[in-house]
């Protein structure tokens, strides 16, 4: 059975996406089956490996919808064992439509159930909000991977975002410990994000596993999305690259 493993961060421009897109392509490099599933009504993980939002009949939505299984909605990337479940701003209805659903935040759980023994890792990359979709992303979750950025109000929102997944866990019965805190946009060449790696070091002290990896801020990483490709396709030898190649060396090294 894979692991179903969140990225997760209320907070816009963490890395959220790229991570999802990056470290799922890396994996698969590794010899992993992988999926992300694109939780976000903005499409950008589905954007990211090079998919039309606009040309889609079906989508996570559909899933959700309960009018078609998530194996139908499945598409290949470019990489071998590389799969993405897409989503547009279709999806953006779901908050009012799910809510009045029975049981609206475990649809997304029991959709995974026919496919979770096909891939080895599960992505979803969350929307930046804590809403139903992401509810039923942290539902659906084994862990969360939570991104970072070395930024000045890094850690803004990190309490509210952690008191989520504990009610998730008391009230729902849903264990979603977190596998990671991720440093991401790092330079260190600034005295800024060595800061803010300190002020991360201090919050989460030794309560939480904080990746040695740190994903740098890389000319590379911000292209790549433009061109409907991971990094690691767009640009082989760049940095950016070689950080997701060692997070997901890091990752196998947790199996």
């Amino acid at each position: 059975m894979g692991e179903i493993i969140s990225i997760i961060n209320q907070k816009g421009g963490c890395g959220k996406t790229t991570t999802a897109v990056n470290l799922s392509a890396a994996l698969s490099l590794l010899d992993r089956r992988v999926l992300v599933v694109d939780m976000d009504p903005q499409g950008n993980a589905t954007t990211g490996f090079g998919v039309n939002k606009s040309e889609l009949d079906s989508t996570i939505y559909t899933v959700l919808s309960r009018k078609a299984s998530l194996r139908d909605v499945i598409l290949p990337a470019e990489l071998e064992d590389l799969y993405l479940a897409p989503s547009n701003i279709s999806l953006s209805g779901a908050e009012i439509e799910l809510s009045s659903e029975i049981g609206y935040h475990a649809i997304l759980k029991e959709a995974m159930k026919d496919i979770m023994d096909e891939f080895d890792y599960i992505f979803i990359d969350a929307p930046p909000s804590l809403g139903i979709l992401t509810l039923n992303a942290l539902v659906a979750s084994d862990s969360v991977i939570i991104p970072i950025q070395a930024e000045y109000y890094a850690l803004e929102g990190m309490a509210d975002l952690l008191r989520t997944i504990n009610l998730v866990e008391e009230r729902l019965q849903s264990p979603c410990p977190i596998k990671g805190i991720l440093i991401t946009l790092y330079d260190s060449r600034t005295r800024l994000a060595r800061d803010v790696q300190r002020e991360v070091e201090r919050f989460f002290g030794e309560r939480e596993n904080i990746f040695r990896t740190r994903i740098p801020r890389n000319v590379r990483l911000a292209e790549a999305p433009s061109h409907g490709k991971p990094c690691i396709t767009y640009d082989p030898e760049s940095t950016g690259t070689g950080a997701y190649m060692k997070l997901a060396a890091e990752i196998l090294d947790m199996e």
